[in-house]
């Protein structure tokens, strides 16, 4: 499945028409202890660039955009108990939610998993 980057952070897997989106390793880095997640509702219509989520840790509160525009389908339930799994596992069980691809051209303005390493190891 492919994966895409964001230049905030965030990242986000398609298979099919749906996207997954969470934060990147380095974002949980930077943010250290994960806190508390809010996230969106089922059925909401988010456009790309647009507040989509927040996380805060013991440092910050900080938002979470969505790379894509969609229709979300489903939010981590999993994190409103346990946002540390937002450290742990970033890129696998703390995902945020998943939402409907309605414009597949968004993607190609992302990042791929190679541009996003060399666009991290230059911060």
């Amino acid at each position: 499945m492919p994966r895409y980057f964001t230049e905030d952070h965030e990242w986000v897997e398609i298979d099919g028409d749906t996207a997954t989106v969470g934060i990147t390793d380095y974002a949980q880095g930077q943010l250290g202890d994960i806190v508390f997640v809010e996230l969106p509702e089922e059925g909401a219509e988010i456009e790309k660039g647009k507040d989509a989520a927040v996380v805060e840790s013991v440092k910050a509160a900080s938002d979470v955009y969505s790379p894509i525009t969609g229709t979300v389908i489903e939010a981590n339930g999993a994190l409103e108990d346990d946002p540390s799994l937002v450290n742990s596992s970033p890129e696998e069980d703390g995902w945020f939610f998943k939402l409907t691809v309605a414009d597949e051209g968004e993607l190609d303005g992302l990042m791929d998993e190679e541009a996003y390493g060399k666009f991290v190891a230059n911060l």
